[in-house]
């Protein structure tokens, strides 16, 4: 997701008002706004999906808190639709038939062999896909191909 599109969210959000919504998109752009403040430097789309993804961490660990310390149903559904509100904003990951397609075009780029070329295809297929693939279906796949 852009940077722009974050705030255009946010802003339908306002409009529908949609506070749950706003609120947890806020949270992100808040954070966002402090690296670009703090770091000098402008937000890119890489930038926003790692802030989704660690903010649906923090998200779903006090979520585990949460029903651990056997907190009202209320915040537990709260917590719960906040990270359903932000994995929707996260990209699609490659799995299935594209992964397979993905792997044997890297293997052959790489030119990889043997299981000791396992990371090498591995950094590959994250620095194309920005990491949004099913990365255990892919060491499976590649165990299988370079074993």
């Amino acid at each position: 997701m852009e940077y722009q599109q974050l705030q255009d969210e946010i802003k339908a959000a306002m409009k529908a008002r949609d506070n749950r919504r706003r609120d947890i998109l806020r949270q992100v752009h808040t954070e966002l706004k402090a690296i670009e403040v703090n770091e000098r430097r402008d937000i890119v789309e890489a930038d926003v999906d790692a802030m989704l993804k660690r903010v649906i961490k923090q998200t779903k660990e006090t979520l585990d808190g949460s029903i651990k310390a056997g907190n009202n149903q209320e915040r537990t559904d709260t917590l719960a639709a906040q990270v359903a509100i932000l994995e929707e904003y996260l990209p699609q990951q490659v799995s299935g038939d594209a992964l397979l397609a993905l792997i044997d075009e890297t293997l052959a780029e790489t030119g990889a062999s043997t299981k000791k070329d396992m990371g090498r295809v591995m950094g590959a297929l994250t620095k194309k896909t920005g990491g949004n693939f099913d990365k255990a279906a892919a060491a499976a796949e590649l165990g299988k191909r370079l074993g």
